[in-house]
């Protein structure tokens, strides 16, 4: 429609100016939205057997520190990306910035348990905004290849974690963990001081009648990329067919902001209805239960590492753990298994728009159960670091493949909110699996945490079956009220 002149969507503007230094730019800032988060959860996996001997603290104690950081992401989980949907995503990324780089530095500088526990929930808090970067991101991509993208921004989650076992290496056994601490919270530092170099989202801002702003967008985009937007009106996607039968001016009439929506409390407060409507009911609860079973298996299959990096000797000696905190194995394996995740994201990148989300996930979640099988009972050092460099090359890249899926299923107006919500409960499993795989890891007990693992693996898999939206190749819905296609 653009080249008649009659009008052009957001999703052709995006097509026509392509993928390149505009995007680049939001792809930069995104990602290292996502480093700072990685990086903040990995460290739980060395801050816990550190700390553990240091103040005297029991296995239920040391669980705690990280249980509560997925606490804070809980609540942040779903808070910011109301704020988010309702204010618009810089705000978002504004606020979290500024909450998890003091809370992260003061961390550094708790004088006890309590104080400690007290402020890496508000850490987690600030965390809880991850999910908005990558719907974000994704609301700049076009649609072609846009699953490749997708799995390029994943990698700067990798990039964290790798990075944060590499500075837990060298920093840990010298400088201790309060070094550690302080200079993991770089990344949030540097999202705060490069905020004001970012666009806002066009999306967010078509669905509030912000025309005139969003088209200024686009032509700096098209600019940095050397490309020229359609000719014609910029109109919103989902009254695409009304400019076939309307003039320009009257289309642009039609997105005034007096037609945009609702007042912010009445979007906050319908959310969840439109969320559990008849349209995204089974989509929204499947979604909930494959985050919560993700988050639940990823990080216990980090926080596994960690643990059975003892020896099976030691595993009821505090005095021998805490030697081994110093110990350069350890970190030798959570660093050898942290490249783990990198073959699984080049695995998702090639198959991803090829065969799609649901087939992906489902490719990945059965690999990773299968390779886990093993350590149900216990195996030596190699078969045990390389059951968990396979099981976790495919659960990470399932659970990156689902963070893609999320956001692309629901509408702009409710996009944030949605994988907002999804991504708390997913820190529910979060929550708990510190419990498991400490409490019972420490213990020796590793037959009971994998096999709870696995059986949560194979739930996930009969659970994407059942998913009635298969994304690829789709443009990305703007309101609820756009047909969704199902398989």
């Amino acid at each position: 429609m653009g080249d008649q002149g009659f009008g052009f969507t957001l999703d052709d503007a995006l097509g026509a100016i392509g993928f390149g230094r505009f995007q680049y730019i939001v792809l930069a800032y995104s990602g290292l939205g996502w480093v700072a988060e990685a990086m903040e959860m990995m460290l739980l996996s060395f801050v816990g057997p550190a700390i553990q001997p240091e103040w005297g603290l029991s296995a239920n104690q040391e669980s705690m520190i990280s249980t509560v950081a997925f606490a804070g992401m809980l609540v942040g989980a779903y808070a910011w990306g109301l704020v988010s949907d309702t204010y618009g995503r810089k705000k978002g990324f504004l606020g979290a910035a500024i909450l998890t780089t003091i809370t992260g530095v003061l961390s550094a500088l708790a004088p006890n348990y309590v104080s400690l526990l007290i402020l890496r929930f508000l850490v987690g808090l600030g965390l809880g905004c991850g999910h908005v970067y990558s719907s974000w991101f994704l609301e700049f991509v076009p649609i072609p290849n846009r699953g490749a993208w997708m799995i390029v921004f994943s990698t700067f989650w990798t990039v964290g974690t790798i990075m944060e076992a590499s500075l837990a290496w060298l920093i840990m056994p010298r400088y201790g963990w309060r070094c550690l601490l302080g200079v993991t919270a770089f990344p949030s530092i540097m999202a705060l001081l490069f905020y004001a170099l970012v666009p806002e989202s066009p999306r967010y801002l078509s669905t509030q009648g912000r025309i005139a702003e969003v088209r200024q967008i686009l032509e700096k985009g098209a600019a940095l990329n050397q490309k020229e937007l359609p000719v014609g009106v910029l109109v919103s996607d989902h009254i695409k067919i009304m400019t076939i039968e309307n003039e320009p001016s009257e289309c642009t009439a039609l997105l005034s902001p007096t037609r945009s929506t609702a007042s912010s409390s009445q979007r906050s407060s319908s959310s969840i209805l439109m969320l559990l409507s008849r349209k995204l009911v089974r989509t929204t609860l499947l979604l909930w239960f494959l985050y919560f079973a993700n988050t639940f298996a990823y990080y216990g299959i980090i926080l596994l590492t960690t643990q059975l990096s003892v020896p099976q000797s030691d595993c009821d000696s505090p005095s021998l753990r805490s030697e081994n905190v110093q110990d350069p194995s350890l970190y030798i394996n959570v660093f050898i298994t942290s490249l783990a995740e990198l073959p699984g994201l080049a695995l998702a990148a090639y198959i991803l728009d090829r065969v799609g989300r649901k087939i992906s996930m489902e490719i990945m979640l059965v690999s990773g159960f299968v390779l886990l099988l093993p350590i149900i009972v216990h195996q030596n050092d190699l078969i045990t670091t390389g059951a968990l460099f396979g099981s976790r090359m495919f659960i990470s890249a399932s659970f990156i493949i689902v963070c893609i899926y999320a956001p692309e299923v629901y509408p702009t107006n409710l996009r944030t909110t949605g994988v907002g919500i999804a991504t708390a409960i997913g820190r529910v499993g979060g929550m708990v699996c510190p419990l498991i795989a400490v409490g019972m890891g420490s213990g020796c007990h590793q037959t009971v945490p994998v096999i709870l693992f696995e059986i949560t693996i194979l739930v996930s898999a009969l659970s994407v079956v059942i998913l009635p939206v298969e994304t690829k190749g789709k443009e990305l819905p703007d309101t609820l009220d756009l047909p969704v296609q199902v398989q």
